[in-house]
C-alpha cells in the first residue's frame, strides 16, 4: 500500500515535460487557418463586371406619312462578362435614346437573366424611338429617294443594374451609332400594331 502512495519526482529539464511537436501543430494550425481565410476572401471578394456595347443588331423602320414621323425599333446588345465565382443577377436595364441632345425613345426591361460564373452573356432589348414635330426634316431625309445614303446618329445611354451576394452596383454605357432610316430597312406596315401591343404588355407588366 505505501508502494502505491509514492510519488515519483521528475527533473525539469527531463524531455518527457517537453512536448517535442506542440509549436510544430501550433505553426500548421495558424497556417491552414490563413490558407481557408484566403481562399475564402478570394472566391467571395466582389470582382468586376463589365458590361461592353456588342452593336445595334436590327433596326426596323416605319413611316408616318401625315405627320411626318420616322418611328424606329432598335434592337441593339450587350455583352456582360462575369469574373466571379458566383452568379450574378440583372435586375433591370434602362436605355435612352437620343436625337440631337433630345431624348426620343426610352425603354426599361426587369428580370433580364442570371450571368453564370466566369462567363458572358448577350443580352438583346429593344427601344423605340419616335422622330417628329421639331425633327419633321428627318422625315423628308429618310424618305428622299435622290439620297443614297439616309443614315442618321443617335446617341444611346444604357444603365445595368447588377446584383451579387447582397451587393448591387449600376453599369452605364454611352455609345453613338449610325443606322439606316431608308425604305431599304423598313419593315412591314403591319408589325406597326403589333409593337404597340408588346409596349403596352410592357407597361402592364
Amino acid at each position: 500500500e505505501q508502494v502505491n502512495e509514492l510519488v515519483a519526482l521528475i527533473p525539469y529539464s527531463d524531455q518527457r515535460l517537453r512536448p517535442q511537436r506542440t509549436k510544430l501543430y501550433v505553426l500548421l494550425s495558424v497556417l491552414l487557418c490563413l490558407l481557408v481565410s484566403g481562399l475564402v476572401v478570394f472566391f467571395l471578394f466582389p470582382h468586376s463586371v463589365v458590361v461592353e456595347d456588342d452593336g445595334i443588331k436590327v433596326v426596323q423602320v416605319w413611316y408616318d406619312k401625315k405627320n411626318s414621323i420616322v418611328i424606329l425599333a432598335i434592337t441593339a446588345t450587350l455583352r456582360i462578362r462575369n469574373s466571379n465565382f458566383y452568379s450574378v443577377a440583372v435586375p433591370s436595364l434602362t436605355s435612352q435614346v437620343q436625337y440631337m441632345n433630345t431624348v426620343v425613345g426610352t425603354q426599361q426591361i426587369t428580370n433580364i437573366s442570371s450571368i453564370q460564373p466566369l462567363s458572358d452573356k448577350l443580352v438583346n432589348f429593344t427601344v423605340k424611338a419616335e422622330l417628329g414635330g421639331p425633327f419633321s426634316y428627318v422625315y423628308l431625309f429618310c424618305t428622299f429617294p435622290k439620297v443614297k445614303v439616309h443614315n442618321i446618329v443617335i446617341f444611346m445611354r444604357t444603365s445595368v443594374k447588377l446584383s451579387y451576394i447582397g451587393h448591387v452596383t449600376q453599369s452605364a454605357l454611352e455609345t453613338y451609332h449610325y443606322i439606316d432610316c431608308s425604305t431599304n430597312s423598313t419593315a412591314a406596315l403591319d408589325l406597326l400594331p403589333s409593337l404597340a401591343v408588346q409596349d403596352a404588355a410592357q407597361a402592364k407588366g
